[in-house]
């Protein structure tokens, strides 16, 4: 996401965007990870980039979610693991996003009892089976917890709270999945994503629950990730910087986000 042509006030060579961003925000979502494994060269140039404190969650290749169903999956996902490897302790969690017609919960447990414990995984389902179906929920709450794996839940209930407005709202509606709001943690390390609007205000109005939600979190001990997306992401950084702040009103300890590195053009004047 650091490479959103919307976030390039002016132009920086392809090895300080991500140091870029990483002066707006502490976490991002490693989405292009689900389209090709990265060469080991550059997963070292995205920690040399970051602080260590930086948060990457880094989504598992599609190949092994998607195509292979986390069948059959030992070469891709060594390969994965060996690239994502110079991030060290920025490597958050490793995210597994499963398509909406998966519930097949013991290779979902295979992979899960497979992985190295050094590693945190969090698990983003889209069937909606998990969502209004107790047994399932709990069946799938049983395999997550016995590997210590955070669900993952995407809020999108104000995107589909109205009609779409524009072209990017409408393209949201046609991929982003509807399913109700989840607000349980499992572990100490929950990761929410959440999806607005256009509409600024509506993006803000929607995100409410959240920010009692994570400030409790918070009270509790625990540390959250949030993702904060829009139909085209243009003012994600922005609006990402703004729950923040939202949430420190209520939990002053919580540590400021760091200032932005300016990046306006550059004038004599």
């Amino acid at each position: 996401m650091w490479q959103h042509p919307d976030w390039q006030e002016r132009p920086l060579p392809p090895a300080e965007r991500l140091r870029s961003y990483s002066s707006w925000c502490n976490a991002v979502e490693g989405n292009t990870t689900f389209y090709a494994t990265p060469q080991r060269r550059t997963v070292e140039s995205w920690a040399r980039q970051t602080d260590p404190g930086f948060r990457f969650v880094m989504k598992l290749p599609r190949t092994v979610t998607h195509d292979r169903r986390l069948t059959g999956i030992d070469d891709e996902m060594n390969a994965f693991l060996e690239a994502v490897e110079p991030l060290g302790r920025r490597l958050h969690a490793l995210w597994v996003q499963l398509p909406g017609s998966f519930t097949d919960l013991p290779a979902l447990a295979d992979l899960l009892e497979g992985l190295p414990v050094r590693h945190r995984v969090a698990v983003e389902v889209r069937h909606p089976a998990f969502f209004e179906n107790q047994r399932a929920i709990t069946q799938l709450e049983s395999v997550l917890a016995k590997t210590g794996a955070e669900w993952v839940p995407f809020d999108t209930t104000a995107l589909f709270s109205g009609p779409p407005q524009s072209t990017a709202e409408q393209e949201a509606y046609a991929k982003k999945p509807r399913v109700p709001r989840r607000m349980r943690a499992l572990t100490e390390f929950p990761i929410i994503r959440y999806h607005g609007r256009d509409d600024v205000d509506r993006t803000v109005a929607g995100w409410q629950p959240w920010v009692d939600t994570v400030s409790a979190w918070l009270r509790e001990g625990r540390s959250p990730t949030v993702f904060v997306h829009t139909p085209d992401n243009a003012k994600a950084r922005t609006l990402a910087r703004r729950f923040h702040g939202e949430v420190r009103a209520r939990v002053p300890e919580l540590e400021p986000l760091p200032d932005p590195v300016p990046t306006d053009p550059m004038t004599l004047f």
